[in-house]
């Protein structure tokens, strides 16, 4: 309709969701970069940098482990989503995408398993148990941990007290010259709230008390404890669990969005710059002809109508007559 204009709305990246994954990734980002240089720093420490054969000289879990494969992941992901966003980079996304959907897969599947295979995964569970009571001594940082879980869950071993019969230090034999001989860590240690100071001999010689083990130790099993404990709060681990999933969605989901925005204004761009070529850069034939100057009359020999008034420049293959807004 005349006085009217139609507005065709061009394709753009939502700056939104753009910059809200950029500063959602910043964050992880920070975090990993933290908990990798807390893992980094233990390691120096404990001089395994200098000697990189002591990561597998111990027989149990080293807790470090866990800050350096969890600050590296996050670290990757975090970079990846972050630079992805910010330059608007389709390769950093997709690989923060299918990175990301590959552990929220594997979560679930690690969840399926453990729930189908509930008896394999107890008897695995107490297999690592036993073999970190074992290497008890040998790092400071595990026995910090199995201190922590000892004391959290109220328990003692694996199975129960006798399980420390595993470890070179607490076992009963008669060649064992140490002092905690037939005993157990202080962690295992029913605590008496009148006492200030911990009592860390509190485990010396216990397991020579057969009856009255109850009394001064905890007796339970950690697998069984950490079972009931999984009972009584499976509404705030699933809670917080399905809050994890659900964030790794989100973010997989921002991710491709961005993508797909991104994709369609390069599309966009590409038919722009086609039409443009088309349009200004291939000359037509009385544009041509226009260029040449005025043309002599074949009959008369008198010079023909001088051509339009019109500037040239160069184009990519010669001269072409300068765009005017009829042409446009």
């Amino acid at each position: 309709m005349p006085g009217k204009h139609q507005h065709f709305q061009e394709p753009e990246v939502g700056c939104c969701g753009k910059y809200f994954l950029f500063g959602f990734n910043i964050v992880f980002w920070v975090l990993g970069a933290l908990f990798l240089a807390i893992g980094l720093w233990a390691w120096g420490e404990k001089g395994v940098l200098s000697n990189i054969s002591a990561l597998t000289d111990l027989g149990g879990l080293d807790p470090v482990w866990l800050f350096v494969v969890v600050g590296g992941v996050m670290s990757v992901l975090g970079f990846a989503g972050c630079i992805g966003a910010l330059r608007e980079n389709t390769f950093l996304l997709k690989f923060f995408s299918v990175f990301l959907g590959l552990i929220f897969f594997l979560e679930l599947a690690t969840g399926i398993l453990a729930f189908v295979f509930k008896d394999w995964i107890r008897d695995q569970l107490n297999l690592f148990i036993n073999n970190n009571v074992k290497a008890y001594r040998d790092d400071i940082d595990l026995q910090n941990l199995i201190d922590f879980a000892q004391e959290y869950w109220s328990c003692c071993g694996a199975r129960g007290p006798n399980d420390w019969n595993l470890n070179i230090y607490f076992n009963c034999t008669d060649l064992n010259p140490s002092r905690e001989r037939c005993g157990v860590p202080f962690s295992c240690c029913v605590r008496d709230p009148a006492e200030d100071v911990l009592n860390t001999q509190c485990g010396y010689d216990v397991r020579l008390k057969l009856l009255e083990q109850q009394g001064f130790i905890h007796t339970k099993g950690c697998v069984g404890q950490f079972e009931k404990w999984l009972q009584d709060n499976l509404i705030v681990v699933a809670g917080v669990f399905m809050g994890i999933a659900l964030l790794q969605i989100f973010g997989i989901c921002l991710a491709q969005n961005l993508v797909s925005d991104i994709k369609a204004v390069k599309a966009n761009w590409s038919k722009w710059n086609d039409d443009f070529e088309n349009h200004w850069l291939t000359p037509t034939i009385s544009e041509v002809l226009s260029t040449a100057g005025p043309q002599q009359n074949s009959l008369t020999g008198a010079p023909g109508p001088a051509p339009p008034s019109r500037h040239v420049f160069f184009g990519l293959g010669g001269l072409y007559p300068e765009p005017t807004f009829k042409n446009w």
